[in-house]
């Protein structure tokens, strides 16, 4: 499960941006030598961007690729980073989560309306409704990480989470 998961974002991800650096080339290229760019290429641009971005958070997350501040870790005893990533394990899987049901809700609202873009009137719901699923699934990565880690807690104290 863990690498069909992998799979699918890493290729939604892989194909978003061989998009953009295609949409680039004959963009630039037909300015250059055309003198005519591809109508709505910002546009698609942005939207690729999307999906390149929320593709690669659950990648991010399950790998543990994550820029991270450990200046002071080696002052803090074990116990001590064992809760710490526990807590902010907990944390953003919460705030992804929230995150999740608040674009949903907006992904919806975009559907009622017929929200589109300006150039080229692409529907925006879809691609609010695919970053609100990518942020939920980032979000159980974290909240399973934080499940994972209560595990250890309770092994260093001898008893059971």
């Amino acid at each position: 499960m863990n690498r069909l998961f992998e799979w699918v974002c890493g290729t939604l991800a892989a194909l978003a941006l061989f998009g953009i650096m295609t949409l680039t080339f004959f963009d630039v290229g037909g300015r250059k030598l055309a003198s005519a760019s591809i109508p709505g290429s910002l546009e698609l641009t942005e939207l690729m961007m999307v999906v390149v971005i929320f593709a690669a958070l659950p990648l991010v997350s399950i790998r543990r690729e994550h820029v991270v501040f450990d200046s002071f870790d080696h002052f803090l005893g074990p116990r001590v980073r064992l809760l710490q990533s526990m807590l902010v394990n907990l944390l953003c899987g919460g705030l992804l989560l929230a995150l999740s049901y608040l674009m949903w809700r907006t992904g919806g609202e975009f559907a009622e309306t017929g929200e589109t873009t300006a150039q080229l009137k692409l529907l925006k719901a879809p691609f609010i409704y695919g970053m609100s699923v990518l942020c939920a699934l980032t979000g159980m990565v974290h909240l399973g990480r934080f499940l994972a880690r209560r595990s250890d807690l309770a092994q260093t104290q001898g008893g059971k989470a």
